[in-house]
């Protein structure tokens, strides 16, 4: 049993709504600023299909231990895209941080 990984995952919605080019350039702006900090593995973009659902998108990603999920959360690429585009864009959201046993 693995316990030391962690899989960071937050759902959320957007003040731009969804399936629209400002939605879009989020989701693939994110992707592109978010998978450049070090100790970010299997980093996934996902869109709900659930009508039981309250969010529209979410993010997955992996980490190696607590240290690379903390390292993560402080990292000054992270910082400034929480501030400047993060809280700007996201309307709503839910953060889930689990440890993965295989």
């Amino acid at each position: 049993m693995n316990t030391s990984n962690i899989k960071h995952m937050v759902v959320f919605k957007l003040h731009a709504g969804t399936n629209n080019a400002n939605a879009e350039r989020f989701l693939k702006i994110s992707a592109e600023e978010l998978t450049t900090i070090p100790g970010v593995e299997q980093f996934e973009v996902l869109r709900q299909v659930s009508a039981k659902a309250d969010y529209d998108y979410g993010f997955s990603m992996v980490f190696a231990n607590q240290a690379a999920y903390e390292a993560y959360n402080n990292h000054p690429v992270h910082t400034q895209y929480v501030a400047e585009r993060w809280m700007k864009e996201v309307s709503s959201f839910q953060e889930i941080d689990f440890q993965i046993f295989e």
